[in-house]
């Protein structure tokens, strides 16, 4: 166990648009700065002395992008993490909204302490794993597979809508816009094959994810952009970096039901479409899922211990750097 010295720093920085307040631990050094270039440079300047161990910052609709950036390119280590774990945190040191004070009440014209005062103490206690920022090419395919989801809501509802239209000129209509839609998809399609083409890795792990019976394009490509950590963690992490790793809820005696939560949506729902044909089809998940349905499992506990068998097998895959074919031989 890490043994943590009175020179260890954790900073907590709470991100706005324009301005970041920022708490260190365990001086209780306050201060704050704009978002512009100038601002940044400044937090940069009286972050860097002070050698933190961890800065940590919630993600926060993007704004929290370009402070991480700075600080990372800065050498500092930067973890982002979900705004969910630290208001769970604020809870059990009784801070129970973001706008709550801090401890006492503030005299008269006194600024309530910042949400970064929450944050730092978070990073000092959980100690959240600082990792690189995703380079230029990976923020674009995952913006490209975003706005691909997008596009096939908005598909999907066209195609619900003129199902039910009776009048001419409406279903009309709705035609015409189904046809921008899909040729707007097919343009975003092809920009995703050229950044998959750009990258030898993703050209690499494309063919060995493709290579597993009932993984075709689209769930390749989400994994690849939305789970990068696939083939980097073990099995126990990459399952519930997905959402598919059962949490328990005991508490003294009692013994409550395992549930997964959390986790990728995105990465998820196409892992739980592919498994729908592979517990039919594939070689290996087929049987499992027949073992689990005749041991007396409901059938959406043994579909979802599928998804973790898949996820893990494809772990191992590209760990290994093995296709479907080698792994079974």
């Amino acid at each position: 166990m890490d043994v943590e010295t009175t020179a260890d720093r954790f900073v907590g920085i709470d991100v706005s648009k324009a301005r970041v307040d920022v708490h260190v631990r365990p001086d209780g050094t306050a201060f704050g700065s704009t978002t512009d270039p100038e601002g940044l440079g400044a937090l940069v300047a009286r972050l860097r002395p002070l050698s933190p161990c961890l800065v940590v910052l919630e993600a926060s609709g993007g704004y929290e992008g370009v402070v991480a950036a700075a600080l990372t390119e800065a050498g500092l280590p930067v973890a982002i993490v979900n705004p969910r774990q630290v208001r769970k945190f604020a809870g059990a040191i009784g801070r129970l909204a973001k706008t709550d004070a801090i401890g006492t009440c503030p005299r008269a014209g006194q600024r309530p302490d910042p949400w970064a005062a929450v944050i730092a103490p978070f990073a000092q206690a959980v100690r959240p794993t600082a990792r690189p920022l995703p380079d230029d090419l990976s923020v674009r395919l995952a913006e490209l597979m975003a706005r691909r989801r997008q596009l096939v809501v908005m598909i999907n509802a066209e195609k619900q809508r003129l199902a039910k239209a009776q009048d001419r000129i409406a279903q009309r209509s709705f035609k015409a816009l189904l046809k921008s839609l899909e040729a707007e998809r097919a343009r975003i399609d092809r920009a995703i094959d050229k950044l998959i083409e750009a990258s030898p890795l993703w050209c690499a792990q494309q063919d060995l994810l493709k290579s597993v019976p009932g993984i075709g394009n689209l769930v390749a490509r989400t994994l690849i952009a939305e789970l990068p950590e696939l083939g980097r963690v073990d099995r126990h992490q990459i399952a519930a970096l997905a959402g598919v790793a059962p949490m328990n809820r005991d508490s003294g005696r009692y013994r409550g039901k395992r549930k997964i939560q959390g986790g990728r949506v995105e990465v998820r729902a196409p892992l739980y479409m592919a498994c729908l044909v592979a517990i039919r089809h594939n070689p290996v998940l087929k049987p499992f899922y027949r073992r689990l349905r005749d041991a007396g499992k409901p059938a959406r506990l043994a579909l979802v211990a599928a998804m973790r068998k898949r996820l893990t097998i494809l772990n191992a895959m590209l760990r290994d750097g093995k296709s479907w074919a080698q792994g079974q031989t």
